[in-house]
């Protein structure tokens, strides 16, 4: 029997009076790589803050492995949106992900240990960065960035890895290397992926999340018209544009967005 990772029950964050999301249930068993998706607004950022204890909850709780939030912290890795980084900020490729070993932030005249420095070059290594480690962040693309952001997080040795929209506004070649590399790293643990890319639901992800302040959908990978439309609140049919199947079951008036 698969061990639970993350347990979710009844959970609802408020910001000041207005609802993120509300009375949200669900688990996610160890080993299990689960997409999240919804709309702009639909509470999948503020979910993946909840688990990693970042902001209040007003109602409900969070297990990770059995144990509150905050006395178990340390198992998770996280990826947060590229657009909260600053590229042009002077610091090299490995210097980034060195701060990923920080405990309590980082302080004057601090100085990383000999295996901070072999764990972090280790996790540009798996991600197919070690030859860039003392490059600027200025000179990345937008792909070799966010795997940048994925060894960060890697260097926690994490058990579960939280990742926030990591192929946003990346080209087609490198979302597909992001996509190699998360299938690679959930052989060895849980990944949970706040995504609007439809390719990923129809090919990544074993387990599928929607979300729209309440959970929609928590299941297979597979969406029916119902489901999206309580989803989006309109009747459309999504498809993963160049992929063999689809993302919705067939129904018999088909709109078709790529």
């Amino acid at each position: 029997m698969s061990q639970v990772a993350v347990k979710i029950e009844n959970l609802s964050v408020y910001y000041e009076q207005t609802p993120a999301i509300t009375g949200v249930c669900f688990d996610v068993e160890e080993g299990e790589y689960l997409g999240i998706i919804g709309p702009n607004g639909g509470g999948k950022t503020t979910l993946l803050k909840s688990i990693l204890g970042l902001i209040p909850i007003n109602s409900g709780s969070i297990e990770i492995y059995g144990k509150k939030i905050g006395k178990n912290r340390k198992v998770i890795g996280y990826v947060p949106q590229i657009a909260t980084m600053d590229k042009r900020f002077p610091i090299s490729v490995i210097e980034v992900v060195l701060t990923g070993r920080l405990n309590q932030g980082l302080s004057p005249f601090y100085r990383f240990s000999k295996q901070d420095k072999e764990i972090a070059f280790y996790a540009l290594e798996n991600v197919g960065l070690k030859h860039l480690a003392h490059r600027q962040i200025s000179e990345l693309s937008g792909g070799e960035f966010q795997r940048m952001l994925i060894a960060r997080a890697l260097t926690v040795n994490p058990k579960i890895l939280l990742l926030d929209e990591p192929t946003a506004s990346v080209d087609a070649v490198s979302r597909n290397q992001i996509y190699s590399l998360l299938g690679e790293l959930n052989k060895k643990m849980t990944i949970i992926l706040v995504t609007h890319d439809l390719l990923a639901v129809s090919s990544q992800v074993t387990k599928l999340a929607c979300l729209n302040e309440k959970l929609v959908y928590h299941g297979e990978p597979e969406l029916t018209e119902k489901i999206v439309t309580s989803l989006y609140g309109c009747p459309v049919d999504l498809i993963a544009h160049g992929v063999p199947h689809r993302v919705l079951k067939c129904h018999e008036e088909v709109n078709s967005f790529d």
